[in-house]
C-alpha cells in the first residue's frame, strides 16, 4: 500500500484563508491544535470558521494557526465511507456559506516516520528548553514512513509530527476522482528522494544549523525574556547565507521590544562549513505598544532593512565597520516617518549603551547592528550634511535619551 501526505494547496490563486474556529459567541476555542492531535475531541457546541480573506471556496482547506482541516459535506462523505473508524467528522458553519462544511479529524496516531529514509529528520533535545518536547520530531522534511507499522488504517496523524496528515492511496484516488479543490499530495512512501551522498550533506548542514542556533539563541537570552516562537514569511529564501529568512522577538525592561534578525550570521548553505555567514545581525528596538508583532511596522522595517544588506555585499562591507544610512519602502508604516516620496530613512550602526556591539559564535565574532529609525527632517539634515549631519544626529539622540530607540511618535531632534 502507498501513502500520502495530504496537504493544503496554497498556491491556488484567489482563493479564500479560514481563520481558527469559534464559538456561537464568536471567541476562539482555546486549542485550535486539539484538531490535529492524531485523537477524539469533545466539542459539546456547534462551531463556526470565519473567514480571514475572502476567496473561492474550496472543497479542502486549512484554518488557522492551528491548520484545522476543513472540508466540504461531498469531501467529508469520501472519508466516511473508506475510513470510517478512522475518522471524526465535526459538522460547522462556514461564514457565508449555505453549503455545508466539516471539520476533518483523523483518530489514529501512528509511530511510523522512517529516519533512515526520510531526507531530515530532527528531535527536540534537553538543551532546547522545551522539556514536553523532548525525543519528539522538531522538524521532518523529505518524509518517508514504514508501510509494515500502518496495518489497515487509512487516515492518521504521525507520532512526534502530528502535522502531517496521511492518507492511503485508495482515499487519495476517491479525492482525485471527486476533483476535490484545494486538496495536495505528496507521496511517503517508496525509496528515499535523496542519494546517501545528498543524506551525508544534509547531515552536515544539520549540526552546523544546530551548533548556530545554539550559540544564537544563548546570546539573544542575555538580552532580555526571548519569545520561543520564532517569525518565518510565508516564503522563505532570498539571499540570506542558508535561505532562511528568521526574526525574534525579545522583551526589555520598561516595556521596551527588541526585534532581531536571526539567520544573517548563518553558515552559507551552498558550502556546508562552519562560518559566521555576513558577520552581522539587525537590532530594533522600540519601547512603543506594538499589538502583534508579526504585523507591526518595527517588523516590516527591519525585514526590508535586513533584505537590503542580504542583496548588496557594499552595503553590508559598510556596515560592518561604522555607520551607514539608507531609505527604504514605507508601505505600512506609520504616516510621521513617511518621506515626501514615501520611504522611510534609517541609521545603521549607532552604539548603544543599552546593547552590546559585538557577540561570539563557535565559528567568529558577529556585529549586532542597531537599526535607528529616521523622522523625514532628520534624514534630510543627514543627507544635507554629511557626516558632520550624523554625528550632530547621534549627539542629539543620546542627549535626548533616546540612543539607538525607534519610534514613530516623537518630535524630531532637528
Amino acid at each position: 500500500m502507498r501513502y500520502f501526505k495530504l496537504s493544503d494547496d496554497m498556491s491556488l490563486q484567489g482563493r479564500w484563508l479560514l481563520g481558527d474556529p469559534t464559538d456561537s459567541q464568536g471567541q476562539e476555542v482555546d486549542d485550535p491544535w486539539q484538531f490535529k492531535a492524531g485523537c477524539p475531541v469533545q466539542i459539546e457546541t456547534r462551531l463556526k470558521i470565519p473567514i480571514d480573506h475572502p476567496g473561492s471556496p474550496l472543497d479542502y482547506s486549512l484554518a488557522g494557526v492551528g491548520n484545522t482541516p476543513i472540508v466540504h459535506k461531498r469531501v467529508a462523505n469520501i472519508f466516511a465511507e473508506l475510513a470510517p473508524d478512522d475518522v471524526q467528522l465535526l459538522p460547522v458553519d462556514v461564514d457565508g456559506q449555505s453549503e455545508p462544511y466539516c471539520i476533518l479529524v483523523a483518530t489514529r496516531l501512528i509511530r511510523c516516520i522512517d529516519d533512515n529514509a526520510s531526507e531530515e529528520v530532527r528531535y527536540w533535545k534537553p538543551e532546547d528548553g522545551r522539556s514536553e518536547k523532548v525525543g519528539k520530531y522538531r522538524g521532518v522534511s523529505g518524509m518517508r514512513i514504514d508501510p509494515t507499522k500502518i496495518g489497515g488504517t487509512k487516515v492518521f496523524r504521525t507520532w512526534g509530527w502530528t502535522i502531517a496528515l496521511i492518507v492511503s492511496e485508495d482515499v487519495k484516488d476517491a479525492l482525485e476522482r471527486a476533483r476535490v479543490i484545494g486538496a495536495k499530495f505528496e507521496e511517503v512512501t517508496g525509496p528515499s528522494a535523496i542519494s546517501p551522498e545528498e543524506r551525508d550533506r544534509n547531515r552536515k548542514l544539520l549540526a552546523l544549523r544546530d551548533e548556530t542556533d545554539v550559540a544564537r539563541e544563548a546570546f539573544w537570552r542575555t538580552l532580555g525574556k526571548l519569545d520561543d516562537e520564532v517569525i518565518i514569511p510565508i516564503v522563505v529564501g532570498g539571499n540570506w547565507p542558508a535561505r532562511r529568512q528568521v526574526w525574534r522577538v525579545i522583551h526589555r525592561p520598561e516595556g521596551r521590544t527588541l526585534l532581531v534578525t536571526d539567520g544573517l550570521s548563518d553558515f552559507f548553505v551552498d558550502r556546508a562549513e562552519p562560518s559566521v555567514g555576513f558577520g552581522l545581525e539587525l537590532a530594533l528596538e522600540t519601547d512603543e505598544p506594538l499589538g502583534d508583532v508579526e504585523k507591526s511596522w518595527p517588523l516590516l522595517l527591519l525585514e526590508r532593512v535586513g533584505n537590503e544588506l542580504a542583496e548588496h555585499e557594499s552595503v553590508r562591507e559598510k556596515v560592518k565597520v561604522g555607520f551607514l544610512s539608507m531609505e527604504v519602502a514605507g508601505q505600512g508604516v506609520p504616516e510621521p516617518l513617511l518621506t515626501k516620496e514615501g520611504r522611510v530613512g534609517v541609521l545603521l550602526g549607532m552604539e548603544s549603551s543599552m546593547l552590546p556591539r559585538r557577540f561570539t559564535m563557535p565559528a567568529g565574532e558577529v556585529r549586532l547592528v542597531t537599526v535607528k529609525v529616521l523622522m523625514p527632517a532628520e534624514l534630510a539634515y543627514l543627507l544635507d550634511h554629511g557626516k558632520r549631519g550624523r554625528d550632530e544626529l547621534v549627539r542629539r539622540f543620546a542627549q535626548e535619551g533616546q540612543e539607538h530607540l525607534s519610534r514613530a511618535w516623537r518630535q524630531a531632534v532637528v
